[in-house]
């Protein structure tokens, strides 16, 4: 990734909602009904050039293929690792409490929350009237009964997909999100000696998937809502430094499954939950900061432009950003379907490049829009209108930052 010479430029975290053609299949196989391997894989061929082409013409300038390729960001590693074994295991209802602490608070409002939340933004399909929405339904039905040995079919796959699409919109930058070893570690371990044991071998296989995407001359991004988000799962009430030592493996293991790989080809993206909950129960940045600049990436994308940490842009007054690094700041949340004005984007970016300065900063999001194929989190056309709003707003901080001969 090069540093800015002239202008912000822009991307964004990843997933995108769903073509309606690949939801309906989603749903049909959900359902249980046949879905013709070859009919799926013309319209996840179709998707991808679609989401690439809309990202090149509304000018985001680091594009990819809306993960159209994936279940969701966590378990599509069910069909890639060898392994790892694909059950009807579900979440009990007082399992999600644990989850989410807040529940104790704010239950009327999370039960509420869990019946219309993960599939009111759904493209509108014919099979839909007869799909019942359950937002964990495909997050955790994974577990790890074997050795885990990668299979890499399915990324080469989306690595051909996302080449053609980028040389046919003639975008010039691409990135290709992937899971990080403490991310996909929610999916229980029924075969490793220790927790452990088992995250170092979910490193050491997802090094073959970095390496294939790296090789492929595509930006590798690394996603780990799990670093932040077990602070509150787990440690909540507990000293820091517990919650510390433990994300201090993460971090760990997620450097092993860097290992051969150049620093600048790679960014994490680090969020507190892509839920549009309270949020009551994150911890902050100064919590993890120097936790983040451990792990051995260039980029760093972390949510700013939620309102519960989007005063935080100034912990880089008091944390010196390393040489060589670069932030992408969210200043667009994926949460609301309100679209951020251009000056209010503007002024998020340039609050960033006054403290790290203009040359490290990429606009991005805060969090992907859609993290699986039944989870939008917003309406298809907020999205968009959103990332349009991104862009103007990058032309404006540019302006700003460069003078009014900036791109």
């Amino acid at each position: 990734m090069q540093h800015n010479d002239e202008r912000i430029p822009t991307t964004h975290v990843g997933s995108l909602v769903r073509t309606p053609q690949l939801v309906e299949l989603e749903i049909q196989r959900f359902l249980g009904e046949r879905v013709d391997p070859a009919a799926y894989e013309a319209a996840l061929r179709t998707g991808v050039n679609e989401v690439v082409a809309q990202q090149q013409r509304i000018g985001i300038d680091i594009v990819d293929d809306g993960e159209y390729g994936k279940l969701n960001w966590i378990t599509y590693l069910g069909q890639r690792l060898k392994g790892l074994v694909i059950t009807d295991l579900r979440l009990k209802d007082e399992e999600g409490a644990a989850i989410w602490p807040e529940q104790a608070r704010y239950g009327e409002f999370y039960r509420a929350y869990q019946r219309i939340e993960t599939a009111q933004w759904l493209p509108a399909t014919p099979s839909l009237s007869k799909y019942t929405a359950n937002h964990l339904t495909d997050y955790m039905n994974v577990v790890c009964r074997g050795p885990l040995v990668y299979d890499p079919a399915p990324v080469l796959s989306d690595i051909a997909n996302l080449r053609a699409a980028v040389n046919a919109a003639g975008a010039t930058q691409a990135f290709m999100p992937v899971v990080a070893p403490g991310s996909i570690e929610v999916v229980p371990n029924e075969h490793y000696a220790t927790q452990e044991d088992y995250l170092f071998a979910l490193a050491a296989a997802l090094n073959e998937e970095y390496r294939l995407i790296v090789d492929a001359g595509f930006t590798l991004q690394v996603d780990d809502a799990a670093l932040a988000g077990n602070y509150y799962a787990r440690f909540l009430g507990r000293p820091l430094s517990e919650y510390l030592a433990w994300a201090e493996v993460r971090v760990e293991a997620l450097n092993r499954a860097l290992a051969g790989i150049p620093e600048d080809r790679v960014r994490l993206h680090v969020c507190f939950g892509s839920q549009n909950v309270p949020h009551t129960t994150d911890p902050t940045l100064r919590d993890i900061v120097g936790l983040l600049l451990k792990a051995r990436t260039q980029g760093y994308l972390i949510e700013a432009a939620n309102p519960r940490h989007e005063h935080e842009w100034r912990v880089w007054s008091e944390v010196k950003l390393p040489a060589g690094k670069m932030l992408m700041p969210g200043v667009v949340s994926h949460a609301t379907n309100i679209v951020e004005h251009p000056e209010l984007i503007a002024m998020r970016i340039c609050n960033f490049a006054g403290l790290v300065g203009r040359e490290n900063v990429v606009a991005s999001t805060d969090c992907g829009f859609s993290q699986g194929w039944n989870s939008p989190r917003v309406h298809s056309q907020v999205q968009w209108a959103k990332l349009e709003s991104l862009v103007e707003g990058a032309r404006l901080a540019s302006r700003t930052l460069w003078g009014r001969a900036a791109a």
